[in-house]
């Protein structure tokens, strides 16, 4: 949106853009027009603005490092090509720099690099890019000595870079104040080469030259260019600059400065005809600026006179005076004397209109030169895409129009009569044109809005007339309107759609010659607020998971979910709230989800732990708990880290092995994973987990529950207390296998060690010895206790003591942890009567002490 006011800032009026816009360039001499510059193309680089004409470089499709060059009509509406292949530059901070240069003080000189099949040469234009020329080498170098360098195989190039430091000159410097007089740094052969910065001048705008130095310098042109000063491009500290007062045929020698200094800018003081330079740096780089003034007026005794000028008439490389439509004559110093040109100078003498001929005439827009083709000469063609005859787009029936010949004057031609190339355009009338290139589009906005939204509707037509069409147009919500007499051709449509969905908006134009169409979709959709990302906490290795992502509002349509699953950079994408997966890896897994809909994007990201097995215990809840379950992801996450705690406390089991996860839905229930603790060889999953037999003794006791709002109590509870519970590994007939061989082996070790006790009994007497005795003699410990069965425990006599519990209330606060609950080859057994408030006989032995005690 473009904001003018035409008050001097008092109000200002919104002036609506079709695009992106990055800078505004002002008409030179018309203040109401200005230039948008707009990088929606693959880039575009204004080059020059003067003489009521646009230059600007257009970088194709197809280009890397090169660009075309176009200029435009007088009205910087259409544009034609005048150089393909443009090298450029990037810098720093993504700024490019275009090889092409503007030559200060002569009209319609141009230098620019063109690159073609990977060699750089340079070519000038004196007539505003109608025709392109390479420079002509110069006969001898800087020593006066013929050089090898011959046409058409040879040619002088030169580096088109501006500088970085704006107190020092580019490659090449041109004035205003001295036309013709152009210094550069370059080299000869066929094409430039990029380490080779030789000096070179000419004084007749570029139709001759000569080398002066053979390495870079930095120039400073004072007086007119009466003199000329060239300090060296260099790192190293110097105190002599050279100077010229003959346009650069002779060069003396100054020493500026008795200290040698850092030289980091020319400064000549206001005015082309001063004669006073400053030289500022600095000795070393800890040092403050040094400032040197230079003057130069005690060289020149006097003022010059008319007697002391001679004239030169501009003449391009085919010897040709009649340049842009006139021939033009400049005067410049004598090298013979020694003056002063001063401020009344003035360069140009005469300007003489010439007759028009074809080289005054450039393509017009649509048309282009086949320089492939010689015998046609300078004729333009038509290109592939355009119609000569086309009417254009502004024609309206009743109105005519002149069809292009091809050719057209170029800008600031000033040439007069003799050929005319434009004059036998054919007139014709205006027809009633079908309207074509019908657009619909949204001013300023998104195809994706909020119910209430205030949209403007824009109908577009590239070609055909308005005033005689008539525009349908159907909003898809049961508003329809017809529009007759567009005046413009975007002509704004307001509307407001109050519910969500998806609406088809068409248009249609039609006339007497034709008709054309247009359609566009419109999202109408709630902003997303949050997404939660529902996953089981604990999965298989290589078994199927599912994702859901649960949006709010759960009204929201056309939402597209992005799933990134680990370390996976690249999302997968779905239509769908759910995805199916497979961990292959044990450990963490990170799963993100983002749900976008156009207006908005939220996320949510989950960590999946994966093993190869675990215990999952499925739980269920008194009812009243449904009562206050509003079935949202925050609230279950609540609960489970509740029952998760509560449990730990009542079993003992280590907090970090337990992970409670709520399901959704009514009525509420859960799945309890027991993870499978750290450091256990894997060997193990094939036996029972005692954890397991201790959560759901709790669960079936009804020791474990939790209190809600208003004190009511939440008792939890096994969701199927007769069934077994589910294992992440393993299969039924894996268990009931293992079961009987634990049940077989067991009762083969109990008669074996009954039968050596009592052996040993015999021998040394009772086995049941006081509580202080067992401490001398850790190896074995009974302990008798009244009413209950007798729990006898081994250990080898680096084990420490334990305690066996003694009821079921004592179970849950003193039961053993850790590693304690999976034995290590030899799971535990419960024998004898397990039910009521009665312990079985818990034997645990090691395979190392069974096979001890079998042997003897």
């Amino acid at each position: 949106m473009l904001f003018i006011s035409t008050d001097e800032g008092a109000s200002f009026q919104r002036q609506p853009l079709s695009f992106t816009l990055e800078t505004l360039l002002f008409h030179p001499t018309e203040e109401d027009k200005l230039l948008a510059y707009s990088k929606e193309a693959k880039d575009v680089q204004v080059v020059s603005t003067d003489e009521n004409q646009v230059l600007l470089a257009l970088q194709e499709w197809y280009q890397t490092d090169t660009y075309n060059l176009y200029e435009s009509d007088p009205q910087g509406v259409y544009y034609s090509i005048v150089l393909e292949n443009v090298r450029s530059t990037k810098q720093p901070e993504e700024n490019v720099l275009i090889d092409v240069l503007e030559v200060r003080g002569i009209k319609g000189v141009f230098l620019a690099n063109q690159k073609e099949d990977g060699k750089v040469t340079t070519l000038i234009t004196f007539n505003k890019g109608r025709d392109w020329e390479p420079l002509a080498p110069p006969t001898t170098d800087m020593n006066g000595k013929p050089v090898t360098c011959k046409q058409p195989d040879c040619h002088l190039h030169l580096h088109l870079r501006w500088a970085d430091n704006p107190y020092v000159s580019g490659t090449v410097h041109t004035k205003d104040s001295a036309p013709g007089l152009i210094m550069g740094a370059g080299n000869l052969g066929s094409q430039l080469v990029e380490y080779k910065e030789e000096m070179y001048i000419t004084s007749d705008s570029g139709r001759t030259w000569r080398q002066v130095f053979e390495e870079e310098h930095h120039i400073l042109y004072l007086d007119h260019g009466g003199v000329i000063v060239a300090i060296k491009d260099t790192s190293i500290p110097l105190k002599i600059l050279k100077f010229s007062v003959d346009e650069g045929h002779t060069w003396s020698v100054h020493n500026f400065t008795s200290t040698s200094v850092f030289v980091d800018g020319l400064l000549s003081e206001p005015g082309d005809e001063t004669l006073v330079m400053t030289v500022f740096g600095h000795i070393s780089y800890r040092s403050d600026w040094e400032l040197v003034k230079v003057d130069f007026r005690q060289s020149f005794p006097r003022q010059c006179t008319e007697d002391d000028y001679d004239s030169w008439k501009l003449t391009n490389l085919q010897g040709e005076h009649c340049i842009m439509g006139q021939e033009r004559t400049y005067r410049k110093r004598k090298e013979s004397s020694l003056c002063i040109k001063g401020k009344s100078y003035t360069s140009a003498l005469t300007a003489k209109p010439c007759q028009c001929t074809e080289k005054d005439f450039n393509c017009d827009y649509g048309f282009e030169r086949a320089p492939s083709l010689k015998a046609e000469g300078d004729r333009c063609f038509p290109d592939f895409w355009h119609d000569p005859d086309a009417p254009p787009d502004n024609c309206h029936l009743g109105h005519t129009y002149e069809s292009s010949t091809g050719y057209r004057k170029v800008v600031s031609n000033v040439c007069e009569g003799g050929t005319n190339k434009e004059q036998s355009a054919k007139q014709h009338s205006c027809p009633l044109l079908p309207p074509r290139g019908l657009q619909l589009g949204i001013k300023g906005q998104m195809l994706t809005v909020a119910p209430g939204d205030d949209i403007t509707f824009v109908v577009h037509q590239e070609q055909g007339d308005t005033s005689s069409t008539r525009y349908q147009v159907d909003l898809w919500d049961g508003v329809r309107a017809i529009y007759e007499n567009l005046t413009v051709t975007d002509e704004p449509i307001q509307h407001r759609y109050e519910k969500p969905g998806v609406y088809r908006v068409s248009v249609q134009a039609e006339n007497s010659a034709g008709q054309d169409r247009a359609t566009l979709y419109i999202q109408v959709t709630t902003p997303l607020q949050e997404v939660h990302l529902e996953v089981v906490p604990i999965a298989d290795r290589n078994q199927l998971v599912n994702l859901t992502a649960v949006v709010l509002p759960a009204d929201a349509n056309l939402t597209v979910f992005y799933w990134w699953i680990g370390d996976d950079l690249q999302p997968k994408l779905t239509l769908e709230n759910s995805l199916l997966t497979r961990f292959p890896e044990e450990g963490e897994v990170s799963v993100t989800v983002q749900a976008s809909n156009g207006r908005s994007t939220v996320q949510d990201s989950k960590t999946v732990r994966v093993y190869d097995r675990f215990q999952v215990i499925p739980l269920s809840f008194s009812p009243n708990l449904d009562r206050f379950n509003p079935n949202i992801p925050e609230w279950r996450e609540d609960v489970g880290r509740v029952v998760t705690k509560i449990l730990a406390k009542v079993t003992g089991v280590p907090q970090d092995s337990l992970v409670t996860m709520v399901k959704p839905g009514l009525p509420t229930t859960a799945q309890l994973y027991v993870l499978p603790p750290e450091g256990v060889p894997a060997k193990r999953s094939v036996f029972v987990d005692k954890r397991v037999s201790t959560i759901k003794q709790a669960l079936r006791e009804s020791n474990v529950s939790f209190i809600v709002r208003g004190g009511l109590r939440v008792l939890v509870t096994l969701a199927d207390p007769d069934a077994g519970y589910n294992s992440g590994a393993g299969s039924p007939g894996v268990w009931a296998l293992a079961g009987i061989l634990l049940v077989t082996f067991l009762s083969t070790g109990v008669f074996l060690l009954y039968k050596f006790k009592r052996k040993n009994y015999k021998s040394h007497g009772s086995l049941l010895r006081p509580e202080e005795d067992s401490l001398t003699r850790p190896w074995l410990r009974f302990r008798k206790l009244p009413g209950r069965n007798v729990y006898a425990q081994m250990h080898n006599e680096k084990e420490q003591e334990m305690t066996s519990p003694v009821n079921h209330s004592d179970d849950t606060q003193n039961i053993i942890q850790g590693e304690e609950f999976i034995d290590d080859d030899l799971d535990s057994q419960t024998l004898g009567n397990g039910g009521g408030n009665h312990s079985g006989v818990v034997l645990s032995i090691t395979s190392r002490e069974l096979h001890s005690y079998l042997s003897s």
